[in-house]
């Protein structure tokens, strides 16, 4: 088999673990505490008179622009903290919980000194304050159930267009001296409120945008989806598999299920000699142990042509072809990966019919939409297209994987025939 992989959902080590103390002072910690220390030295430069003592107009555009640069860097440096951790590999708890907040910090006081000098009216730091806190709510109701929402494009435009807009009206005018009907006429007051709108609309957009992802962690759709006996059509056309058990069935035993493995390995080995066809798997989730139990049958070296462990995104991507844009927009766990991964086993392996699968087996690693259980099995056929359809399994990180086994098991007997 090739490829390698690594298990994201391995067990923390304590005793080699460094102390939590011994963990905080990291560089990315110190970024952090760094960028939260300077949100005070942002607003007395927006709001004190501080020129004056320079001898300067209180005023003065000098004014302006300090507040502006400070807040420049201070926003700008938003990554570096984050890149200095994972690149560290130094991510700690200190450092998850503190650096959102200190966007959150600056964001806050940036749109409060606004408000302040009358240069911005309230409605719309209500609205970009407002959501941060719904938000926050979400998150933390998602971690509190195991599930981690990642950024969308929508917050991260939203950002974006908000330190435009803030650095716009810091520097357009600190203080309030403008006729609102002369205010039109300036090129700069124009520019300042098409960017505040934006980022109140993006504001808006990216809140509705988490409501969604995090819908069934609301209570705000049926655990099932939606999905009658047998399975249903999902939102991309896939088929649902009738597999998915209801709330209250309970998860074949570890046992009976290895011996149905073992049995229906042994009838595909069965049909694929029969048929002159030969077999090839592509797993993620599985870690290798479709072919494991093809290849535990004797005879099988006549019809397996091998297996593909493509435990990583790079193994995919590298091994199997996976698009990377794929990889990047729909993620690993998708119906267009698993098509390109049982695509990629044929043409690597050069065997008549491939399935793939891939999956989040647990304990960990649930995303929004996609549970521990959530698996996409894709099949291929020599000189075809993939077709790929949606498993959903219950029981814990050994049960998943061995159900997903006999479901895979099962459709090289379907592809097989006969």
């Amino acid at each position: 088999m090739m490829g390698a992989g690594r298990d994201q959902n391995l067990t923390k080590d304590t005793t080699s673990a460094p102390a939590a103390s011994e963990r905080l002072w990291t560089p990315a910690n110190v970024v952090t505490l760094v960028r939260i220390c300077l949100v005070p030295v942002f607003v007395l430069a927006i709001i004190s008179p501080w020129p004056a003592y320079f001898g300067l107009d209180a005023s003065s555009a000098v004014k302006s622009w300090v507040a502006a640069l400070i807040f420049i860097v201070l926003a700008t440096t938003d990554g570096l903290d984050g890149y200095l951790a994972r690149s560290r590999g130094e991510v700690t708890d200190f450092g998850k919980f503190m650096d959102p907040l200190a966007d959150k910090i600056l964001v806050a006081a940036a749109l409060l000194s606004l408000i302040e000098l009358g240069v911005l009216p309230s409605w719309p730091a209500l609205i970009i304050l407002t959501r941060e806190f719904i938000v926050s709510g979400i998150r933390m109701v998602a971690a509190s159930k195991g599930t981690v929402i990642a950024a969308s494009w929508y917050g991260k435009a939203k950002t974006v267009t908000q330190i435009i807009a803030i650095v716009l009206f810091i520097i357009k005018d600190t203080v309030v001296e403008i006729d609102p009907l002369s205010a039109i006429e300036d090129p700069l007051y124009l520019i300042s409120w098409a960017f505040m709108i934006v980022a109140v609309v993006l504001t808006i957009v990216s809140m509705l945008d988490y409501f969604v992802k995090a819908r069934h962690l609301l209570g705000f759709s049926s655990s099932d989806g939606g999905k009658g006996a047998g399975g249903a059509a999902s939102a991309d056309g896939s088929i649902a598999s009738d597999r998915a058990p209801s709330d209250d069935s309970v998860a074949p035993a570890a046992e009976a299920l290895a011996a149905s493995v073992r049995e229906a390995a042994r009838r595909v080995i069965e049909k694929a000699s029969r048929a002159g066809v030969s077999l090839g798997t592509a797993e993620s989730l599985t870690g290798g142990l479709i072919a494991g139990s093809l290849t535990a049958v004797p005879g099988s070296s006549s019809v397996v042509r091998g297996g593909i462990v493509s435990y990583v995104d790079e193994v995919k991507r590298a091994v199997l072809d996976v698009p990377g844009p794929v990889l990047e927009t729909v993620g690993a766990v998708s119906r267009e990966t698993a098509r390109a991964m049982a695509e990629g086993a044929v043409a690597r392996l050069s065997c008549d019919i491939a399935v793939s699968v891939t999956g989040i087996a647990g304990p960990g690693g649930a995303e929004p939409g996609k549970p521990v259980g959530t698996v996409w099995m894709g099949v291929c056929r020599k000189g075809a297209a993939a077709d790929a359809r949606l498993l959903t399994f219950r029981g814990d990180r050994e049960q998943v994987r061995l159900q997903t086994v006999l479901a895979a098991l099962e459709a090289f007997e379907g592809a097989i025939g006969g």
